[in-house]
C-alpha cells in the first residue's frame, strides 16, 4: 500500500501541474456529463449502455456543444469508459485529459501537447513526423497511395502473428492500421515522444480533411516508448459531413455485426449553430502516469483496477 500511496500523491501533483499549465494560458476548466443520451459511432470503440443512456468514451461531443455556445478555450480532466478487455494498457474505466484551443490547427496544438509532456515527464522535445514519412522510413512506400496487394505483401513479409480469419476481407485502412499497430508503434521508442501527423483521409474520425493530393486527415497521435497516449484533431466543423460520417460508421458497424448507434443530434445541432475554428486533443492520464512513474501496468497507477472496483 505504501507504493500505492506514493502513486496517489504523484497523480495529485500531476493534476495540479496540468491545472497550473492551463490556468497560465487562460484555458477554462469545465465539466460535462459522464452519462448521456448518445455515444460515439466509431466502429473501433465500444460503449457501455446504461438503460437508455451511455457512459461516455470521451467528453468530446459535450465539449463541442460548449464551444459552439461560446465557452472559449476549454479543458477537462474526467473519467471515460470503453468496453474493452482489461490488460496492462487498458482499464474499462480510465482518466482522460481533453482540451480545445480556438484558432489553432492540429500542427499548433501538437506543439502545445509537446510542451505539456516536457513539463509533466521531464523528457526531450518530441520527434515530429508525418504519417507518410513514417511509412516511407519503415516500408519505403507511400501509405496514401498504396494498393491492398502492396500492403498485404508488406504484412506477409513482416510475418504478423495473426490468424488467417483475422486477415480476411481487410480494407486498405485495415492493413495500414495493422502495420502501424503491430510493426511501427513498438519501434517508436526512446526518451523523446513521437508525434505523428496527417493520417490517411479514411482515418479522419472527427478531423478535417486537408484538400491536398492525395487528401489527408488533419490529425495527430502521440506515442512514448511504443505506447499510444493521445489523439488530436483539427476539428471538423461541417454538420453535413459529420452526419455523412455517422452513416458510414454505422454501415461499417453493421458489416462487423456491431450494434448501430443513433447519430448525436445535439452535436449536429451544435455544428449547425457554428463550431469555432479549433483543434482538440484527448490524452490518457493513467498511461501518462505509468510512464512518469516507470511502471509496467496501468493497474499499478489505479487505486482500484476493474477486478477490485
Amino acid at each position: 500500500m505504501q507504493n500505492k500511496n506514493a502513486v496517489l500523491r504523484a497523480r495529485a501533483q500531476m493534476y495540479k501541474n496540468i491545472r497550473d499549465f492551463f490556468a497560465s494560458r487562460n484555458v477554462l476548466e469545465v465539466e460535462t456529463p459522464l452519462l448521456a443520451a448518445h455515444t460515439v459511432s466509431d466502429p473501433y470503440i465500444q460503449s457501455f449502455a446504461v438503460q437508455e443512456h451511455f457512459l461516455q468514451t470521451s467528453p468530446e461531443y459535450a465539449m463541442k456543444r460548449l464551444l459552439a455556445s461560446g465557452s472559449g478555450c476549454i479543458y477537462q480532466i474526467c473519467k471515460a469508459f470503453r468496453c474493452e478487455e482489461a490488460g496492462s494498457m487498458h482499464n474499462p474505466e480510465f482518466t482522460m485529459l481533453e482540451w480545445y484551443r480556438l484558432g489553432y490547427d492540429h500542427m499548433q496544438l501538437l506543439h502545445e501537447m509537446d510542451e505539456l509532456l516536457q513539463l509533466l515527464l521531464d523528457r526531450p522535445a518530441a520527434n515530429v513526423m508525418s504519417y507518410q514519412s513514417l511509412f516511407e522510413q519503415h516500408f519505403a512506400f507511400n501509405p496514401h497511395t498504396a494498393t491492398i496487394d502492396q500492403l498485404q505483401s508488406c504484412a506477409n513479409n513482416e510475418q504478423l502473428n495473426l490468424s488467417k480469419a483475422a486477415l480476411q476481407n481487410l480494407t486498405a485502412t485495415d492493413w495500414l492500421q495493422l502495420l502501424m499497430s503491430h510493426v511501427i508503434e513498438p519501434k517508436l521508442t526512446g526518451s523523446a515522444p513521437w508525434i505523428i501527423y496527417n493520417f490517411p483521409a479514411p482515418q479522419a474520425a472527427l478531423a478535417k480533411i486537408l484538400p491536398q493530393e492525395p487528401p489527408v486527415a488533419a490529425r495527430f497521435e502521440v506515442y512514448i516508448e511504443g505506447i499510444e497516449l493521445a489523439n488530436g484533431y483539427y476539428e471538423l466543423q461541417d454538420a453535413s459531413e459529420q452526419k455523412r460520417r455517422f452513416i458510414v460508421d454505422n454501415k461499417t458497424r453493421k458489416q462487423n455485426g456491431q450494434p448501430e448507434v443513433t447519430a448525436d443530434t445535439r452535436l449536429l445541432s451544435a455544428l449547425e449553430q457554428g463550431l469555432p475554428d479549433c483543434a482538440g486533443v484527448a490524452l490518457g492520464l493513467d498511461r501518462l502516469l505509468m510512464l512518469q512513474q516507470n511502471l509496467a501496468s496501468i493497474k499499478d497507477v489505479l487505486a482500484f483496477p476493474i477486478e477490485h472496483a
